[in-house]
């Protein structure tokens, strides 16, 4: 065995090892615990109903503001596409449709962000924070004032996040988990102001945006996306530009 070989296996290992110990502290945690007791049969058979083994490694969520839903997909070895897990209810939300631009606007972030924390012991039940602000966020909202701490988070309140009940919220966080555990260290989230369809957007721009083309310019860049998904069940490889536009290929 070359030594290239040897330390790939050794650093494989020692990741697995992490994981698992990671996923067993989390475990650990009073409400973690409580939530993998009454949910986890449950999580498995909503993966079972789509065919796909669970924990998977391949999981993708996507929110529509207006709609107040939030969508679970994960990879099918069998189609070679995303399927459609399941749809949760997204029980309060806050602010207008369009992006969040700077600290205290009580806007939801949209665009292209993954989970990159995980709280068992939240002032919210259980919160899995988003990575808002994203590359694009900080050239075109305001640089002196961006804010932060946007959460998908049990509760049913918000100022900015993305509140579910805290029934709901154990469903979501132990799939979270679960992904980590087994190797997923990106879990994306694209979050849209509804469904991006050419009527919804055409919609929107008669009824409510005329008189602010930069942010109908901004969900015609998040259309792009939408569509790219939509379309191919695949997850595009995601840019963001000089000017703050997102890139898709």
């Amino acid at each position: 065995m070359n030594n290239f070989l040897i330390s790939f296996c050794f650093v494989l290992i020692m990741n697995t090892s992490f994981s698992q110990d990671w996923l067993a502290n989390q475990l650990q945690q009073p409400r973690v615990s409580v939530a993998n007791v009454s949910k986890y049969n449950n999580v498995v058979s909503l993966f079972n109903a789509k065919s796909i083994k669970f924990p998977s490694n391949r999981i993708f969520w996507r929110a529509m503001k207006w709609n107040k839903v939030l969508e679970l997909w994960a990879f099918s070895d069998d189609s070679s596409k995303y399927v459609l897990i399941k749809s949760f209810s997204i029980c309060e939300t806050i602010g207008d449709l369009g992006p969040k631009r700077q600290e205290g606007d009580f806007q939801i972030p949209e665009g292209f962000y993954y989970i990159d924390n995980f709280n068992p012991s939240s002032k919210y039940h259980l919160s899995l924070k988003i990575s808002y602000p994203n590359e694009s966020d900080r050239i075109l909202g305001n640089k002196e004032k961006l804010g932060g701490d946007i959460y998908i988070h049990g509760g049913c309140e918000t100022i900015g996040c993305l509140p579910m009940t805290d029934s709901v919220m154990e469903t979501i966080y132990l799939i979270n988990i679960y992904a980590k555990a087994v190797g997923q260290e990106q879990i994306p989230i694209h979050i849209y102001p509804t469904k991006l369809t050419v009527n919804n957007l055409n919609k929107m721009k008669k009824d409510y945006f005329s008189g602010k083309p930069e942010i109908l310019d901004f969900w015609t860049n998040l259309k792009e996306g939408y569509e790219y998904f939509d379309k191919k069940r695949l997850l595009p490889s995601i840019i963001v530009d000089e000017s703050g536009k997102y890139k898709f290929f």
